[in-house]
């Protein structure tokens, strides 16, 4: 499913928004669980759609192969949202999410660690090919 660039950048703005609600209300130093529960409730109240632990599957020769992997949220089938309860590097955040959008061909990810004081220092954009999102 493609979506335009207005609609993603939209779309990432009000989920980046709602872990910041996230964060103010509950801090830092809880489990990434409390965390993805918690930002699921604030997606809902927002009227966003998203799917929680999302498995993605390796096509290999044709058949597709469990890998174990699972994203965090799935925001409206085309954003991924990646959790962090501490810091993490970027490096190793951009990877997971490169990982998973080049799995799903989807357009873009977010990574957020809740360990960071402000949140939006904590934040990864990640893009999947599309030049004029990043």
């Amino acid at each position: 499913m493609r979506r335009d660039l207005d609609f993603l950048n939209e779309l990432s703005r009000r989920v980046i928004a709602a872990c910041i609600e996230v964060h103010k209300e509950l801090g830092s130093g809880l489990l990434e669980s409390a965390y993805e529960v918690c930002l699921a409730r604030e997606l809902s109240l927002a009227g966003i759609p998203f799917r929680r632990q999302v498995s993605v599957p390796v096509t290999y020769k044709g058949e597709f192969m469990e890998a174990g992997y699972r994203i965090d949220l799935l925001v409206d089938e085309c954003l991924i949202v990646e959790l962090k309860a501490a810091k993490s590097p970027p490096g190793i955040l951009r990877a997971q999410l490169l990982t998973y959008l080049k799995l799903m061909n989807l357009p873009l990810g977010l990574g957020v660690s809740f360990g960071n004081v402000r949140l939006i220092d904590g934040v990864t954009r990640v893009v999947n090919g599309i030049p004029e999102l990043i």
